[in-house]
């Protein structure tokens, strides 16, 4: 069964039905929609992955075009799937493997093969800064978030971290806000506590931004992860979470990298069942919705753990 490494979905431990997002429930309500665009801002997708492929987000205009023409007049040529920043290339494709595995647990595809996604339907923009090492420029950041602010997205998923503050970054966040767009950010891996060393792009106070941390599979945090009474919005599932990988292949990763596409698809789910709101009320009931747990009482804005099935009912 697909759901059965899956413990961040649907989590039962020894027969006692342990904390999760309560995927199951929200999935009685609404599963996603091809119209809910995220982008994957990371080290690329791999499109070929048969969990994924039909849930990328596809340029039309390039893909029916001229080869070696800029078809839709937005800079890029034969840009399908995305770009790759770090060799300025289209499509943005997956030489590392953190960008695939992200991308799985936003949205595999629910098709009895390999794992489920938060998301059954999405449309994910493959936009790659990071290299096959890993290793990225603020630079490579702004231009993603540019070209998915160009592109229309809802939601922005940032699965990275570090490099201090920047006022151009802070920037062209702010302008993803004026454009609607919820740009969810991953807390950190340094075990400290983000209200008193800034950890970024999460700390930046724009209303869009959502910080998320990870908890482990019986609702502790994880023992990497970052926090923040003031500035780390939610927790979700980061500790040996299973997801896609290169080739086909599929892997158990632990991180906030993986704690943040929970919220992102959590969110995507919001928007394809409640239509687009403005970022700051999103948030707000993302946080309103989360479950109040003991073990993360002081540990995040929301003094929990987000909920999908609350999200979607909560007024």
């Amino acid at each position: 069964d697909e759901l059965k490494k899956s413990w961040g979905l649907d989590n039962n431990i020894l027969f006692i039905k342990g904390p999760s997002i309560n995927a199951l429930k929200a999935w009685e309500l609404h599963k996603g929609h091809k119209k809910i665009r995220i982008a994957v801002i990371d080290t690329g997708i791999d499109h070929s992955h048969p969990d994924l492929k039909s849930n990328l987000w596809f340029n039309r205009l390039e893909a029916n075009g001229k080869d070696g023409v800029d078809d839709d007049n937005n800079g890029f040529i034969d840009d399908v799937y995305g770009w790759d920043f770090v060799n300025d290339r289209p499509n943005g494709a997956d030489d590392h493997g953190h960008g695939t595995h992200v991308a799985g647990i936003i949205a595999a595809s629910h098709n009895n093969e390999g794992m489920k996604g938060v998301m059954a339907d999405a449309s994910l923009m493959s936009l790659k800064f990071l290299s096959s090492k890993g290793r990225g420029s603020t630079v490579g950041a702004i231009k993603s978030i540019a070209y998915a602010i160009n592109q229309g997205v809802h939601i922005m998923n940032n699965s990275w971290g570090g490099g201090g503050y920047s006022k151009a970054l802070e920037a062209v966040i702010k302008v993803a806000n004026q454009r609607g767009v919820v740009f969810v950010a991953a807390a950190g891996n340094n075990n400290s506590n983000n209200d008193r060393r800034p950890h970024y792009p999460s700390n930046y106070q724009v209303p869009n931004v959502i910080s998320v941390g990870s908890f482990a599979r019986y609702g502790n945090r994880s023992g990497f992860s970052n926090w923040g009474k003031k500035t780390v919005h939610v927790f979700a599932p980061g500790s040996k979470i299973y997801s896609t990988f290169l080739n086909g292949t599929y892997r158990s990763l632990s991180g906030t990298s993986m704690a943040t596409p929970f919220v992102s698809g959590i969110l995507g789910l919001m928007i394809a069942k409640q239509g687009k709101q403005v970022p700051r009320k999103i948030r707000q009931r993302l946080i309103k919705a989360s479950r109040k747990s003991r073990l993360l009482l002081r540990r995040s804005v929301s003094k929990g753990r987000v909920d999908a099935y609350r999200a979607l009912v909560m007024r």
